[in-house]
Order: structure tokens, then sequence, then C-alpha cells
């Protein structure tokens, strides 16, 4: 026969039940509490991103498709015209000549700063003395602005009292050379001139990259007698890849869009020897005041980021995996 709980003992746990479950905390109410937390830090970028990178964007393909006119400004009309822009643009001699400036620029410019750059990471990763001042010498390139290097390199460049015509001419070699008064010759000083520019950033990436090698992989392949040369590219460059997809990319979408350095040089002359889609979007622009012609070379070069800043990411997530 089985005995009745007591009464009071009952009561006394209905009560320590219900507060319990009244004060477990609900994983539904956490989960959107952490979630609203998360957004609420997020928001300001995306906010920022919008303002400042998405409204831009959007309006610039907009105005590529209307006719954009200093007009507009004062009446607000700005009526589409369709892809009278976009063939106007595509069918301008100038146009698919600074596209090949632009390639060429970039090419040139980083391969130039790729080379020069590694070669002095490779350099500098040894211990030696003045190892750090040296290196911080090098940064001051990198650290002037661009307008200020394009200045001092033009009148060092100057074919007339230039400091380098001086230096030829008192060496014997010939000292009147036309560096960016020349067809010929302006774009290749134009492109020295960034190599010089960029040689501080692609030298501190590397090197950074070669610190993170470890040291042990060196010294096996010197246990198995590899030359420094065979080191180098079965061992270093290949630890490497992932720092150089970085440098490479990050110079190009840097070096495709340039503009303040060629109109310190040479303003995209002479005889549009130095026009690249940079300079040509600013003339269009601010210069002939035709806005919906320089929404589209604008258009473009953003397509031409575009397409680096995907093998960039495709890049990064192979090297992940």
């Amino acid at each position: 026969m089985t005995t009745p709980m007591p009464t009071s003992t009952v009561s006394a746990q209905g009560p320590a039940k219900a507060s319990a479950s009244a004060a477990a905390p609900d994983p539904g109410r956490i989960a959107r509490r952490r979630r609203l937390t998360q957004w609420g830090f997020v928001a300001p970028a995306v906010v920022f991103m919008l303002l400042f990178f998405g409204y831009p964007l959007v309006r610039n393909v907009v105005m590529s498709f209307q006719d954009y006119t200093p007009k507009t400004f004062f009446t607000g009309e700005a009526p589409f015209n369709g892809a009278d822009n976009w063939s106007n643009v595509f069918q301008d001699a100038l146009f698919g000549k600074a596209l090949w400036h632009t390639l060429v620029f970039t090419a040139g410019s980083l391969l130039g700063q790729f080379c020069i750059g590694l070669a002095l990471a490779v350099f500098f990763s040894r211990r030696f003395p003045l190892n750090g001042l040296l290196r911080s010498l090098i940064l001051l390139p990198w650290l002037v602005p661009m307008v200020v290097s394009g200045i001092v390199w033009r009148r060092i460049l100057d074919q007339d009292t230039g400091v380098l015509n001086s230096f030829l001419d008192t060496l014997g070699i010939g000292g009147h050379t036309p560096w960016l008064t020349s067809p010929e010759m302006a774009l290749v000083s134009v492109i020295l001139v960034n190599i010089w520019i960029g040689i501080p950033f692609n030298m501190v990436i590397l090197y950074g990259g070669l610190q993170e090698i470890p040291k042990e992989l060196h010294e096996a392949a010197a246990l198995d007698g590899a030359s420094a040369w065979r080191t180098f590219r079965s061992v270093t460059l290949p630890m490497l890849k992932p720092v150089v997809t970085v440098v490479l990319v990050l110079g190009f979408m840097s070096t495709v869009k340039i503009l303040d350095l060629i109109l310190a040089l040479t303003d995209g002359g002479p005889a549009d020897a130095t026009q690249t889609l940079g300079t040509l979007t600013y003339q269009n622009s601010f210069v002939q005041l035709d806005f919906g012609a320089g929404a589209v070379v604008g258009n473009v070069l953003i397509l031409i980021s575009a397409v680096f800043a995907v093998f960039y990411l495709r890049a990064n997530r192979t090297e992940g995996k």
C-alpha cells in the first residue's frame, strides 16, 4: 500500500520549479540579442561603404548614360542618351591609345617594382651593419606625396636645366636627352619614376614574407647540396607565393589608376604619349567638361580593377585550401 506524499512537500516543490523555469534564460532571446550586437558593430561600416562607395559607383554608372553637362548643375536636367557616351568614347582613337599606354605603364611599373623590391628584400634579409638605417631611408620615396615626387622628378629630368642631364654631360655620355618632351621617351621616363616610388612598398611586404619562411628549410636545402639559386627557386619563391600574389594584385590596382604623378610630370603629353585611362577620365570630366564621357572611362577602370580584385580573392581562397 503506497503512502501518499505530504501536501507540504508538493507545495514546496511547485514554486521552486516555477521560479527556476522563470529564471532560466531563453536561448532564442539570447541568439537574437547576439545578432543585434553583431549588426551593431557592422552597421557603421556598412553605412560608410554604401554612402562613400556604393552611391558614387551607382551614380557614376548612371551618369555614363546621361547627357551630363555643366548646365546640369544649374537646371538639374541630365537626359538619358542611351549608349551614345559609350559609343563616342570607344570610337575615339585617343581611348585606344590611352588603354594601350595604361597597360604598358602598369606592366612596366609592376615588373620593375617587383624585381627590384624582391632583390632588395633578399639583400636586407641578411644581417649587416646599418641594415635598419638603410631600410628606413629606402622608405622615403613611399612616404613623400605623389605630387611632390612628380614635381621633383620633373625638375631632375628637365632637358635643359635638369640634374640628370647635367650629370650625364659631365660624364660625356650625352646631356641633352628629352626625357619628358619626346614622345618616344616620355612614357619610359614616367614608368621609371613610378618604379622608384613603388619599390619601397614591394620591398617591405616581400621582406616581411621572407621573415616568415622557416630557416630550417634553407638549412635542409643547403645540407642536400642545393645552390643558392636552386634554394631560392625551389624553396623561397614557392613559400613566398601568397605574398607575391598580394603584392602584384594590390600594386596593379594602385598603378592602373594613377593620375597625379602623370599630371605632375607630363600632363598626358607630349602629343598624348603618356595619356592613360586615369588622365583621360580627368581631361574628359574637368577639362572638356564632358562628364558622361569621363564616367564611361571611369567605369572601364572600375571594371578592370574589379577583374583583378576577383582574381585576388580567388587566389587567396585557393591558397587557403
